[in-house]
């Protein structure tokens, strides 16, 4: 009976060896398929390339990556810029630097048409002094300046409106080695509203006082230059209420009180507010049981304002990781995390991604825990492995998701015991300490398989770098499919910013996302639901 079985089971060839010509070999000599360049242009938007893979540098990563970028750029290069706005201002990406690095080179290898919607989107992807400096960089490293990027950053700062421009003016000063002056300097906006003008004049170097302009502006930006002489603590209080001063105008010895937090606390930015949680309780304000304690626990779970912060799950993820710790990630400070600010920041991370309505179907969530997922950060974020990013995810899922079940598998399966109850700082110390090994993602169809499991469909989070086993994931997924008599379906959620996927395009029940788009959850719910195809 075993031999007649075996005589009727799906096609098994190894990993390290093609099933047809349609795969390409991937980092770790086993052969997957390739990403539709408009899927890698996602995975490079959302998870970058720093810190590279356990198999390829990052040099390796943002090469294959730019010349993806530069081919779809020459095809359709407004599509492009289309999907680039749509990422960066949705805040479905935790950094924006690969959308600026796409603007650059937009300015670099495109078309007219293409330059001219490049030029449009700057300020709509270029939303801060920083962002403007980053993308400035990059085309100093691609390209000389010509008068179509001069007039882009001329219209970028004509854009703002003057209490906005003081602002960025004054919180983003510099970065990247550029200054306000020298990118005035180079763009020569001309206008003629008069306190504009002085505004620029001001900057520049041209116009050392602001008096006589009748301006919210002047007043604002004669506060940031008196207050960094100031050494009184009360008054630095006060011209922070009365001006709105943010915290990187204030001198560094000033940011050592609690009463100076407490007022920035006030008006402080959501995104500003989880970066400086370990200061905040360093110095004091931040103590268990304490009014503040319960402000930021309020703050940071209201959901309305992580949407309008653009608030994305890596950054509450990275918040959680170090503040839970109590120690910085150089090894530079400590601090005695306040539980409610932890409980607070676990609760926060759930909230921001999209809400999910449940599939209701039986899913596996296999975790790839092999020894290539301890490799590289997730949007460059340190600590944040792609074995670690995987688990956290998968919590999202399975918080929503009644029937579901927790796998790990690297070249052999791996004990995981999980539950979406436990907290998630506890899951993320668990997935550390996890063993290496190999890595064979056909693992979790053969495991359900062998164990007679009813499954409607298998979520694996990995880098789909395989290469181990003697059974493509696909022909493992056939092979249940037809013993089982069930059409379950496979996503896979990629974790890395490379262009391998275990999934076959060509095939229906298959799907390819990016892990940690904020609309990741709903699109695997949709899938596995059927309202997407």
């Amino acid at each position: 009976m075993q031999k007649l079985h075996k005589l009727f089971r799906p096609n098994v060839t190894a990993q390290n060896r093609p099933i047809d010509a349609a795969q390409l070999k991937n980092s770790a000599g086993g052969y997957v398929w390739e990403l539709d360049p408009w899927q890698r242009l996602d995975r490079f938007l959302i998870l970058g390339t720093e810190g590279g893979s356990f198999y390829a540098s990052e040099q390796t990563l943002s090469v294959e990556n730019a010349e993806n970028v530069m081919q779809l750029l020459k095809e359709d290069g407004v599509r492009v810029l289309e999907r680039v706005t749509e990422l960066s201002t949705q805040g479905r990406a935790y950094k924006n630097d690969p959308a600026l690095f796409v603007l650059a080179l937009a300015f670099t290898v495109a078309d007219a048409e293409t330059r001219a919607a490049a030029q449009k989107a700057l300020p709509e992807i270029a939303r801060t002094g920083t962002h403007l400096f980053t993308f400035m960089e990059f085309v100093n490293s691609m390209r000389g300046w010509g008068r179509g990027l001069r007039r882009a950053v001329a219209l970028w700062y004509d854009s703002k409106d003057l209490r906005d421009l003081a602002y960025q003016v004054s919180k983003y000063a510099q970065r990247n080695g550029w200054t306000h002056r020298d990118a005035l300097r180079l763009a020569h906006p001309k206008t003629k509203d008069v306190q504009r003008d002085a505004l620029y004049r001001y900057i520049t170097g041209h116009g050392d006082k602001l008096t006589g302009v009748q301006a919210e502006f002047a007043d604002y930006l004669n506060a940031v230059d008196a207050v960094k002489a100031e050494t009184s603590v009360s008054t630095v209080v006060e011209a922070i209420r009365q001006y709105k001063l943010p915290r990187e105008v204030l001198p560094t010895e000033m940011l050592t009180h609690a009463e100076v937090w407490e007022a920035l606390f006030e008006r402080m930015p959501m995104t500003a507010m989880i970066r400086n949680l370990a200061t905040m309780t360093r110095v004091g304000l931040l103590t268990p049981m304490s009014d503040m304690a319960e402000a930021v626990a309020e703050r940071v779970t209201d959901k309305e304002r992580l949407r309008k912060a653009r608030v994305h799950p890596i950054q509450l993820l990275a918040a959680l990781m170090t503040y839970a710790s109590g120690q910085g990630a150089r090894g530079k400070g400590s601090w005695t995390p306040v539980q409610s600010v932890v409980d607070a920041l676990d609760e926060a991370f759930y909230l921001s991604f999209e809400t999910v309505v449940p599939a209701d179907k039986r899913i596996m969530l296999a975790l790839d825990v092999s020894s290539s997922m301890t490799w590289g950060q997730v949007a460059g974020v340190p600590g944040l492995s792609p074995r670690v990013a995987s688990a956290a995810l998968a919590l999202v899922t399975a918080v929503t998701e009644r029937q579901h079940m927790f796998t790990a598998f690297a070249h052999k399966f791996v004990p995981l015991d999980i539950s979406p109850r436990q907290r998630l700082d506890d899951v993320l110390k668990l997935m550390n300490g996890m063993p290496f090994g190999g890595t064979d993602c056909a693992l979790p169809m053969q495991y359900a398989l062998k164990e007679g499991l009813e499954l409607d469909a298998f979520v694996i989070l990995t880098d789909s770098e395989t290469w181990f086993g003697k059974q493509h994931p696909v022909q493992a997924l056939a092979e249940y499919r037809q013993r089982m008599g069930i059409a379950a379906k496979l996503i896979v959620v990629g974790m890395l910013g490379n262009r391998f996927s275990i999934a076959d395009p060509r095939d229906a029940g298959m799907l390819d996302v990016v892990g940690f788009s904020t609309d990741t959850p709903i699109i695997i719910s949709d899938f596995i639901r059927g309202d997407l195809s």
